[in-house]
């Protein structure tokens, strides 16, 4: 697996596309210039994995090791096995958040790995979020934030309030962001909520203001 994805990434290499991509993510680590596309066939193409150690430890490798951001990206693909999904995985994405540390990574893994999560099995995932809404890292605290984008009608709106709150005053842009894009994806779904909890909260940021309200 580990080989396969060295490999055919490297066959797909784009070195022009490498440095756009470099510079729009901001990142120190290069890339190879493996686009979405590109990165979609490989995955279709890769060895199946059936014993649930192995694929952890395969994807540990690729993420750890990684010397080309695509090869954590693939990784994270990779992470969404659904067969594979439980609590006990939060452990890894917690490393995965924290060592990412960008919105590129943080906001997959906050949405699709720990939002089913939290739906899943609240008693054991709220209270994490809930200690991860006033963590020191950013990141995790955007995690807490928007881990429940797409809970449509199971929005724990408590817990959303909570982690909002927890956050409000933080003039960090990422945080602002992410408080934003939770509130308007909750509106699609209670709009007049979202109004009254904007309407209390005068000490929200602009651009938090801004985007909560945005289709409202």
């Amino acid at each position: 697996m580990i080989d396969a994805v060295r490999t055919g990434l490297e066959e797909l290499a784009d070195p022009v596309k490498a440095l756009e991509m470099q510079a729009y993510m901001k990142s120190d680590m290069p890339f190879l210039g493996v686009q979405k596309p590109g990165r979609v066939t490989l995955l279709k193409s890769l060895p199946q994995l059936h014993d649930r150690d192995e694929w952890l430890g395969a994807i540990q490798v690729l993420w750890r090791e990684a010397t080309y951001r695509e090869e954590r990206y693939v990784a994270l693909s990779l992470s969404g096995d659904r067969r594979f999904q439980s609590v006990d995985l939060l452990p890894w994405f917690d490393e995965m958040i924290v060592t990412g540390a960008w919105w590129d990574y943080v906001d997959e893994i906050a949405s699709k790995r720990v939002g089913p999560l939290l739906r899943s099995s609240p008693d054991m995932v709220r209270p994490l979020m809930l200690r991860w809404s006033v963590d020191g890292d950013r990141w995790r605290r955007r995690t807490s934030v928007i881990c429940q984008l797409g809970s449509k009608g199971a929005t724990d709106a408590d817990l959303l309030t909570a982690c909002v709150d927890a956050n409000v005053d933080d003039p960090d842009f990422f945080l602002r962001k992410g408080i934003g894009w939770a509130l308007r994806e909750f509106a699609k779904t209670e709009p007049g909520w979202v109004r009254s909890f904007v309407e209390a909260r005068p000490g929200l940021s602009p651009l938090s203001r801004r985007e909560a309200l945005k289709h409202l």
